[in-house]
């Protein structure tokens, strides 16, 4: 119904403004009585074969919801009833920005997929906490990154933040220094600068009775080499694992119009779809499988999703294919990967 109902009629309109009104739509909905036993039942599978141990969490499947979806983390309690393992929020930043001007979002419905420039636009780390406090169970996911206005040099600070306060509210972290959406955030990949990210942000994790996994979600634009020093830096930081891939700048092999192709962002969807299960599959392999990987970029279908976990996905995360797909799709996998018992 989804596919051939409701998103014919929310494509019509803009983008950004059919997100919030979907989340508008959603949290009514949800409060219908029996509603989310409705949404549940039709879009839920329980079954303790889709249960995942991943760095020391319990995950009731392995299929969540990607950062950048619920980055206020305002719906995480309603959309969880779609069947999602467990929802990412973010990117918070410590104090609160509009993010950059609009019109910063983009379908591209000829690749199904998006390009976004939002550039971290959130409420501030503090007011996702209030949120949070109301958590009635999901498994969060806590994306940070840093303010526009923070130059790379004090970015360390920005994270530190935001890990503080979300400390007691979230399972895991992701480290974001990916999107291509804020200026000169992606300089911070580099490898002197991230082992310093990581490793301060590890010292902080220990000094807490019991520490959270951290992981660092990477671009799908970075080189073999490049890749192999984010091997090198999980080794030597002892971060729990790595998020592949964030969106990417590349406008290859593209059929929508040439005027949407040069729209400047990030592109996700399924034009990503096999380069991301390359970088999975490359640190899978060069790495002999020494940390979790969380896969996520052009997953629109079961097969996809399987394809990453063959690859060496522990763990999978929808946003293009969420948009595109409408909620069917969690099921649709967590069926699938039952049939194969993977």
């Amino acid at each position: 119904m989804y596919k051939f109902l409701i998103r014919p009629i929310l494509f019509l309109f803009d983008p950004e403004n059919v997100h919030h009104f979907t989340f508008k739509m959603i949290r009514i909905l949800s409060k219908i009585p029996l509603m989310s036993s409705v949404f549940r039942g039709m879009y839920k599978v329980n079954d303790p074969r889709l249960e995942r141990e991943v760095f020391g969490l319990t995950f009731k499947n392995p299929v969540g919801l990607a950062a950048g979806f619920d980055k206020d983390a305002k719906l995480y309690n309603e959309l969880h009833n779609f069947g999602f393992g467990f929802i990412e929020i973010g990117t918070l930043t410590p104090k609160g920005q509009s993010g950059n001007p609009k019109k910063r979002l983009f379908r591209l419905k000829s690749d199904s997929a998006i390009i976004n420039r939002m550039g971290f636009n959130n409420g501030g780390v503090e007011d996702a906490v209030q949120r949070l406090k109301k958590n009635k169970g999901v498994l969060i996911g806590g994306n940070i990154g840093k303010n526009k206005i923070t130059p790379n040099e004090e970015a360390v600070e920005d994270y530190k933040i935001c890990f503080d306060a979300l400390f007691d509210h979230v399972d895991y972290f992701v480290v974001n220094v990916s999107s291509p959406n804020t200026p000169n955030l992606r300089a911070l990949q580099d490898k002197e600068p991230l082992t310093t990210l990581l490793n301060t942000l590890q010292v902080k994790n220990n000094q807490k009775a019991s520490q959270k996994p951290i992981l660092l979600k990477i671009a799908p634009d970075l080189t073999d080499e490049q890749l192999i020093d984010i091997i090198d830096i999980v080794k030597e930081t002892k971060i729990a694992g790595v998020i592949a891939t964030n969106t990417t700048i590349s406008r290859e092999d593209l059929n929508s119009d040439a005027k949407l192709i040069k729209e400047n962002g990030g592109l996700s969807g399924k034009p990503l779809t096999n380069r991301s299960t390359e970088v999975i599959r490359f640190l899978s392999e060069k790495s002999n499988k020494a940390f979790p990987i969380i896969g996520v970029g052009g997953i629109h279908s079961a097969q996809d999703a399987i394809e990453k976990i063959e690859a060496g996905a522990s763990l999978i995360q929808l946003y293009t294919g969420f948009i595109y797909e409408g909620p069917k799709l969690i099921k649709d996998i967590n069926k699938t990967l039952l049939r194969k018992t993977i």
